[in-house]
């Protein structure tokens, strides 16, 4: 079939043939999707067993709950950063901490704190170098911003999550911190590590398929908001490591490259309460106003809650 023969198929089919009300962009998206996918059916010449194979495949990773990670792998969720920058630019838009990537690892309920959080459980505290990541929250033209929700959360020294990991303690590496009146948060962690695909798992699989790896750098997730800016997502991806620009899941950008320092002076040690040397690393955070008719920064998805 030529385009034209697959548009009136679909149509007939997906179209013509409702009885009761429709919901009009449901429609037109189908549509539109049945239709590219028709059309691929025909130029690849693909097979109904490759078909059926496909529908099993998407069946097994929605049972496994590795969508979310697929899409991060194969550039979805990069492609819609782009996208977003660029929504953002034609609306006059610019400045403020770089977005990325959410991911499909975060947890709503994170215990909330003013100023300063512990987000460990002290579990790893003999396995892994202690962490400070601390900031300052400002809007584009270097105000500060009290009161902003700063929710962060990391893999620990096995680069597995809490929630999802149930060998870890609830929110283990997970706290939301709101900036003080000086616009700072300060989160004593441990230092993450970078993950790997389950190897067994259906991301992996395709990924092999496509003779790719499915590693991340360490890096820290966050999503920061306050009345009156747009809501930010984003992560930190640490200097050093291997795959820092080599992120299966695209997330590394410029102006989102961390550098971790050793303090080894025993006043700095003695003056955040620690035993012995930690790493530091700073992370400040700017923040665009919200502006009328201007692009959402929401996203309305399906997020685990604890």
């Amino acid at each position: 079939m030529n385009r034209q023969e697959i548009d009136a198929l679909v149509k007939q089919m997906n179209v013509d043939t409702a009885t009761g009300p429709v919901d009009e962009r449901v429609q037109q998206i189908t549509v539109r999707l049945l239709g590219d996918l028709f059309q691929a059916i025909e130029d690849l010449d693909i097979s109904q067993t490759e078909l059926w194979k496909g529908l099993e495949y998407f069946t097994d990773a929605g049972q496994a709950n590795e969508l979310g990670l697929l899409a991060a792998g194969l550039g979805l969720e990069h492609y819609l950063d782009l996208r977003a920058d660029e929504a953002d630019a034609k609306a006059g838009i610019s400045g403020g901490t770089p977005r990325t990537i959410e991911g499909p690892l975060y947890v709503s309920g994170a215990p909330e704190s003013v100023g300063f959080a512990r987000m460990d459980d002290g579990s790893e505290s003999d396995k892994i170098p202690t962490l400070i990541i601390e900031g300052t929250v400002t809007d584009t033209e270097g105000n500060i911003i009290e009161g902003a929700k700063v929710e962060i959360w990391h893999a620990n020294s096995l680069g597995n999550y809490s929630f999802f990991d149930k060998s870890q303690s609830d929110f283990n590496l997970r706290r939301s911190i709101f900036s003080d009146q000086d616009g700072k948060y300060v989160a004593l962690t441990t230092m993450p590590v970078g993950y790997g695909c389950p190897p067994e798992g259906t991301t992996q699989f395709v990924l092999d398929k496509l003779g790719r790896h499915g590693n991340r750098p360490s890096h820290v997730h966050y999503f920061v908001s306050a009345p009156g800016y747009r809501k930010l997502t984003t992560q930190f991806n640490i200097e050093g490591d291997q795959y820092l620009w080599d992120d299966f899941a695209f997330a590394t950008r410029e102006g989102l490259v961390a550098t971790a320092v050793d303090v080894t002076d025993e006043a700095e040690i003695a003056k955040r309460g620690l035993k012995g040397p930690f790493k530091h690393i700073q992370f400040d955070i700017e923040l665009v106003k919200e502006q009328a008719a201007a692009p959402t920064t929401e996203v309305d998805r399906r997020r685990a809650s604890a």
